[in-house]
């Protein structure tokens, strides 16, 4: 009868869905992208079927991201890319599952009230929601539950979290809506300016993959790329260095280090110490930028690290926080903000 019963973690991300099922660990990992047919409304494909459609659709199929900046930008079409994601993990249940989703640090109640309905509406028997940082904290096997300060700087699709946590909870944080999506628009409108050269979002987060950095490189790299030139049309193959990424990513990385600085300075010195001696922790799919670790060392002084499995670590944290949920009070939300983890 467990088997029907099992506890669902899910990081409901801009870019992409990871779900963790307990005692079974992350079993799905797609991108946050539906494909649906524009006349009659049918959900056509889900997850990487569908990201294969993004630019490439007919007039009647439109593929899209229904999260925009961490947060539900089409309620409907997430219900049931959820729905459809449960449906894949789970398949047929007697039993509701208990769902965690995790949601960015900034999230306004109207926001988190859309979370917790889409998850309802999905299958779900509670919805229970906790913070990315709070979640990569534990992904990365922080113990946040000790009386000391630890940063977490999470860099996702749409938003990048920074959190101070101490004992179990965020002490100060901010969650701004610069992540992995602008840098892939910063290459985007950098390639237009400097080759006269229009590019699809495929191609700019592959040249974002492979080439992309905010640190410089050891040794140069270069690769090819194609792309409609915009003086005559026609399609144009040219090269872009990763010295090029640097100056593209100049004012994306240069935000996400001035929320880092800001965070800092409203932090209570004693945290801040601990910091200093703890060291930054990097989690999400934008840390494995090139060089990003590197970059906020050299600014703030102090020793980051990329976690491993940066990816992966807002959803093995929202799995862990599974285990907590046999201790909640009834009526607790936000696993984040709940009042007896001090005890």
């Amino acid at each position: 009868m467990a088997l029907f019963n099992r506890d669902i973690g899910m990081d409901l991300g801009t870019a992409s869905v990871l779900v963790f099922v307990k005692g079974k660990g992350v079993v799905l990992r797609e991108p946050s992208v539906v494909a649906v047919d524009k006349n009659s409304g049918k959900l056509l494909k889900v997850g990487t079927d569908a990201q294969k459609m993004l630019g490439r659709t007919p007039g009647n199929i439109v593929a899209m991201r229904p999260l925009r900046e961490g947060v539900i930008s089409d309620y409907e079409m997430t219900e049931r890319m959820i729905k459809e994601f449960l449906r894949k993990v789970a398949g047929f249940r007697l039993f509701k599952p208990r769902i965690v989703i995790c949601v960015p640090s900034g999230i306004t109640e109207v926001e988190e009230r859309a979370v917790i309905d889409a998850g309802m509406q999905a299958g779900a028997r509670r919805v229970y929601l906790i913070e990315e940082p709070v979640a990569a904290a534990i992904g990365a096997g922080i113990e946040i539950a000790k009386p000391s300060g630890h940063m977490v700087v999470d860099i996702g699709g749409g938003t990048s979290d920074v959190a101070v946590i101490s004992l179990s909870g965020i002490v100060e944080s901010i969650s701004i809506k610069i992540a992995g999506d602008q840098f892939d628009e910063a290459i985007v409108k950098y390639i237009r300016r400097k080759h006269n050269v229009l590019i699809g979002e495929r191609t700019a987060e592959e040249l974002k993959i492979n080439i992309g950095c905010v640190f410089p490189r050891p040794e140069e790299k270069v690769v090819e790329a194609k792309g409609r030139c915009l003086m005559t049309g026609l399609p144009r193959v040219f090269n872009v260095t990763s010295n090029e990424m640097i100056e593209a990513f100049e004012e994306v990385s240069t935000r996400i280090v001035e929320a880092i600085h800001g965070v800092l300075e409203r932090t209570p010195p004693e945290l801040v110490a601990d910091i200093a001696t703890n060291g930054i922790v990097m989690t999400g799919g934008g840390s494995l930028v090139w060089g990003f670790d590197k970059l906020i060392e050299q600014k703030t002084g102090i020793t980051t690290l990329v976690a491993d499995e940066a990816v992966s670590c807002v959803a093995y944290g929202t799995g862990k926080s599974l285990d907590m949920l046999s201790d909640m009070q009834d009526g607790t939300i936000n696993l984040s903000r709940r009042k007896q983890m001090m005890n």
